[in-house]
């Protein structure tokens, strides 16, 4: 079954054009990468999704239903989770507030605790429930993030950018924690990391107001030059060359 179906997808803010006939499928349980520079569309393309922003033109389906009626089902860990730092909030209240999508209202009921528990040990971080949020890493306020996100049992998780904050040895743990979530649900992630993510998602799309979504993990350099616009070298950084040319297979 399909688990996002987006066709024909148009939308402009005023009057700049942001995504431009967008269509691709993504299947139950696939682990999908974005790429693409900024200022092409991706997050705003992760709003209409999550439902968010309504496109102009086009039709976005989950599992065969509008999003309106189906955005319960989708788990959202934004770019970014702006709070005052100095701010007294627990870990276990952060994921709790993820239970206010269910009903608008929050009850802080025995069950929601339960449910944020459990969420946060999927995460490895129920040891920390009582520490305050401001007080932990990168890497540790990402994971809380999706915990939040996890307490509305997601069929989807979908993800913006969550390893901007965090440094490379808790990044490749964080993928290692979403290939685990990636048996149970489907997962799309915006990411600049074009050398991990190669590693772990299963398809990739390249966005730069259109999508070019390749029905595997392998970029081609064509693929990149075409959605970044400039020479490859200037995205790769001096990044592993398999991510360019022929792929390893073994990923």
């Amino acid at each position: 079954m399909k688990a996002i179906e987006v066709k024909n997808l148009f939308f402009q803010y005023e009057d700049l054009p942001v995504l431009e006939d967008i269509n691709f499928d993504v299947e139950e349980k696939d682990f999908v990468g974005i790429i693409g520079p900024n200022g092409g569309g991706k997050t705003t393309l992760i709003k209409i999704l999550v439902g968010l922003l309504k496109p102009q033109r086009g039709t976005v389906n989950i599992f065969e239903k509008p999003v309106s009626a189906m955005n319960h089902h989708i788990g959202y860990v934004p770019q970014s989770f702006n709070f005052d730092s100095s701010f007294p909030i627990s870990v276990i209240d952060v994921t709790k507030m993820g239970r206010l999508n269910q009903s608008k209202i929050f009850k802080n009921s025995a069950e929601d605790q339960l449910i944020a528990e459990e969420c946060l040990k999927k995460v490895d971080m129920l040891t920390m429930k009582d520490k305050l949020i401001g007080n932990l890493s990168g890497g540790q306020k990402q994971r809380v993030l999706i915990a939040r996100a996890l307490t509305v049992k997601p069929k989807i998780l979908i993800l913006d950018e969550p390893t901007a904050s965090i440094d490379s040895k808790a990044g490749l743990n964080f993928y290692e924690l979403l290939h685990r979530l990636n048996e149970e649900m489907t997962i799309i992630m915006i990411s600049h990391d074009i050398g991990v993510i190669s590693q772990y998602v299963e398809k990739i799309a390249c966005l730069n107001k259109k999508l070019v979504f390749h029905d595997s993990k392998e970029i081609s350099r064509e693929m990149l030059e075409q959605t970044y616009q400039c020479p490859v070298d200037l995205i790769a950084h001096g990044l592993p060359h398999r991510i360019l040319d022929e792929h390893e297979h073994n990923h």
